[in-house]
C-alpha cells in the first residue's frame, strides 16, 4: 500500500502562509513569520528566516512534497515591493532546497485553474478554501486572511496533482 505523503503548500509573500496537509487529512497552517521593524518614520514588514525555517525543518525525513507558488513582477508594482516579494520567494526555495524537501514551483494562473472552478472576484480564494475545507474556517473568517487562503488552495492542488 501506497504511503500518504504530507503535502505543504506555500504562498510566499509577506502576507502569505504556509498550509500543510498531513496524511490523515487534518490541515495545518501558519502565517508567514514577519517582524515589523521601523524605518525612519515608517514602519516596514520584514520576514524571519530562522522562523520560516523552524516551519519547514519539522518536516525533514517525512513522506512530503512541497509546493510552492511560482512568483514574478507585475506591471506597475514598486521597486520596493517587488524586491520584497522576490526576497520571500528566494529564502523559501534556498531553505527547501537545503532541506532537500521535494518541490514542485506552481503558478498562480495553474493552480488557481484546477482549484478555483471559474471563480473570480477578490474574495474568491477564501471562499473556496472555505468550501473545501469547513472545518477550519475560522483560520479564514478575516478580509486579510488571503494569504492563508491561497496556501491552502495550493496544497490542495498538490494534494490532487499528486493523487492522480
Amino acid at each position: 500500500m501506497k504511503q500518504k505523503k504530507i503535502i505543504i503548500g506555500i504562498d510566499p509573500g509577506l502576507t502569505g502562509a504556509v498550509a500543510v496537509i498531513k496524511s490523515d487529512g487534518e490541515l495545518y497552517v501558519v502565517d508567514t513569520p514577519i517582524i515589523e521593524v521601523k524605518k525612519g518614520k515608517k514602519m516596514k514588514k520584514e520576514y524571519l528566516p530562522s522562523q520560516m525555517a523552524d516551519i519547514l525543518r519539522e518536516y525533514l525525513g517525512a513522506n512530503c512534497h512541497v509546493f510552492l507558488e511560482k512568483v514574478h513582477s507585475m506591471p506597475k508594482q514598486g521597486v520596493s515591493s517587488v524586491f520584497g516579494f522576490g526576497e520571500g520567494y528566494g529564502l523559501w526555495i534556498g531553505m527547501i532546497a537545503a532541506f532537500r524537501l521535494p518541490m514542485t514551483l506552481v503558478t498562480p494562473q495553474s493552480w488557481k485553474k484546477v482549484i478555483m472552478s471559474g471563480m473570480s472576484d477578490k474574495d474568491a480564494a477564501r471562499i473556496r478554501a472555505q468550501e473545501l475545507f469547513p472545518k477550519y474556517s475560522n483560520l479564514l473568517s478575516r478580509k486579510k486572511d488571503i494569504g492563508r487562503a491561497d496556501a491552502i488552495l495550493i496544497a490542495e492542488y498538490g494534494r490532487r496533482t499528486l493523487n492522480k
